[in-house]
């Protein structure tokens, strides 16, 4: 009698931890399972569409070259802040302007980086106000550059030595204000002028 009873003892003992691992491990399955049900339920997100470009007042100024001007009315007012792209072109908005009368060194060649400093210099912070000419020339406006105060963006490049007049263009407007000896140092505009470059060269 007594061993019958021991022995039903341990059929509950071992029917009691059957039951709780049982429960044990079922639990860590349904929350897999719960798991498993939210992530199905989530949206599914779409990739962020790209930013849109920026518009050209905000692009390097090496694209500011692949711009492509059309004519303007003479007299036509031009104002805003400017990106200079060398020591005679300007982007004001949406427009490529090159300074009228003037003739300054290429980026390539002598003097060429240093011309582009003092048009930068010239227009931190400023308002700059182009009145066309009605000439067009590669691409660009030809405009009268003024500041704020009133001074004459190529007559401030000529008497700083790096630019010089261009009479064909100017009237010989700019020339009082070349200093002496500036022909030589910016030779090779010089010699554009006089024709003596290549045509390729020459025409800008």
């Amino acid at each position: 009698m007594e061993l019958l009873v021991f022995l039903l003892l341990l059929v509950v003992v071992a029917a009691v931890v059957a039951i709780s691992r049982s429960s044990q491990t079922s639990e860590p399955l349904d929350r897999v399972a719960r798991s498993t049900q939210n992530f199905d339920r989530r949206p599914i997100r779409k990739p962020s569409q790209q930013p849109p470009k920026k518009s050209v007042r905000g692009a390097p100024p090496d694209d500011l070259r692949l711009m492509h001007e059309t004519p303007l009315p003479k007299g036509t007012a031009i104002r805003g802040r400017c990106w200079v792209i060398d020591g005679d072109t300007i982007v004001i908005g949406d427009h490529r302007i090159r300074l009228a009368g003037i003739d300054a060194p290429e980026l390539d060649h002598p003097w060429g980086r240093k011309a582009k400093s003092a048009l930068i210099d010239l227009c931190r912070g400023q308002i700059v106000t182009a009145t066309v000419t009605g000439e067009f020339s590669h691409s660009r406006l030809v405009a009268e550059c003024h500041l704020q105060d009133g001074r004459d963006l190529s007559a401030e490049l000529v008497k700083q030595g790096l630019a010089l007049d261009w009479p064909k263009f100017s009237g010989g407007r700019y020339r009082r204000h070349e200093q002496e000896g500036v022909r030589k140092r910016l030779w090779r505009a010089d010699s554009r002028q006089k024709g003596r470059f290549p045509p390729d060269q020459a025409q800008r």
